[in-house]
């Protein structure tokens, strides 16, 4: 660009910087916004960014127009344009590029508090393309009382919590659970960018009926894909009372208080040719305290203490591939898969010169990858293994391997297979693999078995309806099968039962309008084996992350 049209473009996003409170005009039929890549072979600079911030209702939809949705949106605080502006990957006067603009809508999507996000070129003259920032919010202040069922077990929780204080993007929550393993009461605030920046700060107080927990993380992390550096560190200390289960009963029990205190520093050269490398580098505090429980009323089974101080470097390797589509782990709401190969391992060393209580290498891996494409057939396959050298022998290995496969049928049905499998050698006492209710075999009781190695195969028939009732909830329904087992010594001597299978149907409620990416699950599920003890029926009623 000549020095002329050099100025000429900074005077327009000059100009239309100050007039930014004038909505710019969509470009005409007759004159269509160039495709993303003429845009950046021509060198397009960003004019004015548009902020069009929809709330949680919009009027001009039936069923949306009524006497209580406009009274919700008249209570509820639109975020802000700051909010928005600061995760943007791009100001006024950059160059334009379909990149940024699709990680910054992945950026967005990532916040409780928005229910989609979508930016486009809206107007192309001059060298200069407008862009528009269009979000939805969601309802973010949530008193709650919910019972919810998983495993033969119930779990109450009463909660009052902000999502987005102010439209500022504050997260706060008061809340009070009781389940099968303690009540507690808990305060938490999160902010995701403090001030103007990418660090985030995340603090919780919890008073529990067998302990009290302390956490404080303050992170910046690598946020985008070109970012350069992270840095961060975080304080936890808990204590509390945890529980070995036999067929779904207590067998025995032990406390535990863990201190767990790290920092770190990582850098890179951001993106470089589609892919990414960054080191790591920092230090852990980890100390496990085990005694027996006080009064307790169960046998004792007390895991050896376990202190471990080191420092330790990273290294991930990162590919640029995302994927975004609907109606695969949400209904009717964008969700964005990573494709592509990601790498990572690490390496530290715990000593006795640095506070420890052994020599320990301390040692992590991890691979992913997809295959296929999302709009079609995709399988993703992600594997970790990790544990350590302990004065010279192995301890605490872990291999957890992970495939799910999607298959579309059509655009309201798919076909969904997933596979977990664990196997693991001399595992600390404490971190032993439990299957159950609450962790995927539906038929079952919750932790129905222990042991060092597990498998879950889960298959399911998703269904999307049109349903959409009081434009509150997007329906679903499912049919699902389970195998499962366990091998490997249980510590309370618990009866082997092979193979476990379940069948069963579920209805899926996906809320449109309060915060989160929750799915509430309803689920029906009859076990094909286990003990004659267990209910021939299980009922299922949760909260999930995904479908």
């Amino acid at each position: 660009m000549n020095r002329i049209a050099a100025v000429t473009a900074l005077l327009v996003v000059a100009l239309g910087a100050a007039a930014a409170e004038e909505p710019a005009k969509e470009q005409g039929e007759g004159q269509p916004v160039p495709p993303p890549a003429e845009l950046e072979a021509a060198g397009a600079i960003i004019g004015e960014i548009i902020y069009d911030r929809q709330n949680v209702f919009d009027p001009s939809k039936p069923g949306e127009n009524n006497s209580l949705y406009r009274l919700a949106n008249r209570w509820h605080i639109v975020t802000r344009d700051s909010v928005i502006r600061n995760q943007l990957l791009f100001r006024p006067g950059d160059l334009y590029s379909k990149r940024l603009l699709e990680e910054s809508e992945r950026i967005l999507r990532q916040n409780v508090y928005f229910y989609d996000a979508k930016i486009e070129p809206v107007r192309y003259e001059n060298g200069i393309v407008d862009v528009r920032v269009r979000t939805r919010d969601l309802w973010t202040l949530m008193p709650g009382a919910s019972i919810s069922r998983s495993g033969g077990e119930n779990r109450t929780r009463l909660s009052l919590s902000e999502r987005n204080l102010l439209g500022r993007g504050v997260n706060l929550r008061f809340s009070y659970v009781d389940n099968v393993d303690r009540e507690s009461m808990s305060f938490q605030y999160f902010d995701r960018n403090l001030g103007r920046t990418w660090t985030s700060l995340f603090f919780e107080l919890a008073d529990s009926s067998d302990g009290d927990t302390a956490d404080v993380r303050v992170v910046r992390p690598f946020y985008e894909l070109d970012a350069r550096w992270s840095a961060g560190g975080t304080f936890f200390d808990d204590s509390q009372e945890d529980v070995f289960y036999d067929l779904g009963n207590e067998a025995a029990e032990y406390a535990v208080d863990r201190d767990f205190h790290t920092a770190f520093y990582g850098w890179s050269k951001g993106l470089v040719d589609g892919w990414v490398r960054r080191w790591t580098t920092g230090v852990v505090y980890d100390d496990n305290r085990f005694s027996a429980v006080s009064d307790g009323t169960l046998p004792a089974l007390v895991p050896s203490d376990r202190k471990l101080v080191y420092p330790y470097i990273g290294f991930e390797l990162l590919e640029d591939h995302f994927e975004s589509t609907s109606n695969r782990d949400q209904i009717d709401r964008t969700e964005d898969f990573y494709l592509g190969t990601r790498f990572g391992a690490t390496l530290g060393y715990a000593s006795e010169d640095f506070g420890a209580d052994r020599e320990s290498l301390v040692y992590r891996l991890s691979l992913s990858r997809g295959y296929g494409s999302m709009s079609n057939k995709a399988l993703l396959l992600s594997g970790s293994l990790a544990g350590r050298i302990d004065d010279g022998d192995s301890a605490n290995r872990r291999l957890d391997i992970d495939a799910s496969y999607y298959n579309q049928i059509s655009d309201k049905r798919l076909f969904y297979m997933t596979l977990h499998a664990t196997g693991g050698s001399n595992l600390d006492l404490d971190k032993l693999v439990e299957l159950g209710g609450d962790n995927g075999l539906r038929g079952y009781p919750l932790r129905y078995q222990t042991g060092e190695s597990s498998v879950l195969f889960t298959i399911e028939q998703r269904y999307f309806t049109d349903w959409y009732p009081f434009r509150l909830f997007r329906v679903g329904g499912a049919a699902f099968a389970d195998v499962g087992r366990v091998w490997g010594e249980d510590p309370v001597g618990g009866q082997r039962l092979g193979w476990l299978k379940d069948i069963g149907i579920g209805l899926r409620l996906a809320p449109t309008r309060a915060s989160g990416r929750d799915v509430i699950h309803i689920d029906v599920a009859f076990p094909l084996d286990g003990d004659p003890t267990i209910d021939t029926v299980q009922f299922l009623i949760e909260s999930k992350r995904s479908f």
